[in-house]
């Protein structure tokens, strides 16, 4: 699978280490930045991994900075895109099960490395159960 990724300087370390367990797993990646730990503003690496999901040029996307937050409003600007931000692995599971979440937030500050990576592999794994859930994700955008 196809995965774009990106992330603010809080999350840059975070994302290394993903982007390996990614490569590990057999998945493509498409690095939308940052590349070090310089101070940067959180939505120029956002925007471009939503517009990535967006244009169906990769099948998910993956944004970390400090707490979450920044990436996944900056994201959920884009008409296509329903980000999520998750801290365990079952608000993981629920974002995929009954939002069918496209980009997974992580909040970098807040997990351990081992935990983001099992919020990541749940993410991957969990498909949509569609039912009910597909007549409120029908109503999400605007």
């Amino acid at each position: 699978m196809k995965i774009a990724i990106g992330s603010d300087h809080a999350g840059f370390e975070s994302k290394e280490a993903l982007k390996k367990w990614l490569t590990a797993n057999g998945h493509e990646v498409e690095d939308f930045g940052t590349h070090n730990l310089d101070s940067v503003d959180y939505p120029d690496f956002a925007h471009p991994v939503a517009e990535a999901v967006e244009n169906k040029n990769v099948a998910l996307g993956v944004l970390l900075c400090g707490s979450g937050n920044g990436v996944a409003i900056t994201a959920n600007k884009h008409q296509g895109i329903r980000a999520a931000l998750c801290w365990t692995e079952e608000i993981a599971a629920l974002a995929r099960q009954h939002n069918n979440a496209n980009v997974v937030c992580i909040p970098a500050r807040y997990v351990t490395q081992q935990q983001a990576e099992k919020i990541l592999e749940t993410f991957l794994r969990t498909e949509f159960e569609g039912g009910r859930h597909s007549r409120r994700v029908e109503k999400i955008s605007c």
